[in-house]
């Protein structure tokens, strides 16, 4: 499939690696309709900033109300399927809402797409399925092993389409991300929390868990990921891993931030930063080897110049960030 010319919809396109895949498609000549989350100031989240903005078709609407989801998605050829409540702390606080965003979005997606015929979807869904790793490196074949509300909720919104390949011959593709991070991200995630911290003059960094190992994508090859998997005739019915194959922990990685931005630190550990002891995720570690044979993918940046890239946009938005508070 060449994505030039096409009509395509992105979900959660105003969020992080939504924006960053909206504006690849743009790059690609994609006819890009974009599906952010309707509020009172019509606010398009990252795309205010996008120097693509004129080239892409907004949309308001919610993806809990399926009205809203079908009317976007009508004439679009391809889905890529991003919409979704992603923080884990707060699905401790709210698990109905991840069900109701999560799965009941997916269903709506999935739905609509069968009803209009749409060429191809692609779902996202998250390493964090997998819960800690029973085997390295994790391949697709992994346990799925849910520790937190926000897994299930994903677990159940993956199992759902592709149901509907299996059912209704959909054309559906799941991807899976490891921990994907860079520009746009919340400071929820490790690497922006350290980055905005340090970048606010702390020395002393407040964190959770510091053992846990994580498998750490830069954004820009996330999204080429998500690309592959939408131009590749054989992602249809698969599920595919895309991660780095490599694992670092939440504190040497700190030190390595620290490190890069030419910061001595001491770090804090936070009771209230640490997820409940049986949902703590210990270990994520990517097998990548079918990305590679199926959709030729495999990461550019290393993580050093993912580091570097994020740190000097962290830096430059730092007005975006609320390094002082614990964001959930």
């Amino acid at each position: 499939m060449n994505l030039a010319g096409k009509k395509v919809l992105v979900t959660g396109a105003g969020g992080f690696i939504g924006s960053h895949l909206t504006e690849r498609l743009v790059e690609l000549g994609a006819e890009v309709t974009a599906f952010v989350r309707y509020n009172s100031r019509n606010y398009w989240g990252w795309l205010e900033e996008s120097c693509y903005l004129k080239d892409i078709r907004v949309v308001n609407g919610d993806i809990r109300d399926y009205d809203s989801v079908r009317s976007a998605a009508k004439g679009a050829e391809v889905i890529f399927h991003l919409a979704a409540l992603i923080g884990i702390p707060y699905s401790y606080e709210s698990p109905i809402a991840y069900l109701k965003t999560n799965v009941e979005g997916t269903y709506n997606v999935l739905q609509a797409a069968r009803e209009l015929g749409t060429e191809k979807v692609i779902v996202t869904s998250t390493s964090e399925v997998y819960g800690t790793a029973q085997f390295v490196p994790i391949s697709e074949a992994h346990p799925i092993n849910p520790q937190s509300p926000y897994a299930a909720s994903k677990s159940g919104a993956d199992f759902l389409a592709l149901s509907y390949y299996r059912s209704f011959d959909l054309p559906v593709a799941v991807i899976r991300p490891f921990n994907t991070y860079g520009p746009r991200q919340s400071a929820r995630a490790i690497i922006p929390t350290v980055i905005a911290q340090i970048a606010a003059g702390s020395r002393k960094i407040r964190l959770g868990s510091l053992t846990p190992t994580r498998d750490l994508t830069f954004v820009k090859d996330t999204a080429e990921g998500f690309i592959q998997v939408a131009v590749s005739e054989g992602s249809v019915g698969q599920v595919i891993n895309v991660g780095s194959n490599f694992e670092i922990s939440i504190g040497d990685l700190a030190g390595l931030i620290a490190r890069i931005m030419g910061a001595e630190i001491e770090i804090e550990t936070e009771k209230e930063r640490q997820r409940p002891a049986k949902s703590e995720v210990e270990r994520l570690l990517a097998d990548t080897a079918k990305a590679k044979a199926l959709i030729n993918w495999a990461p550019r940046y290393t993580l050093e110049e993912g580091i570097k890239e994020t740190a000097e946009w962290i830096r430059e938005h730092l007005a975006h960030y609320k390094p002082d508070i614990y964001n959930i």
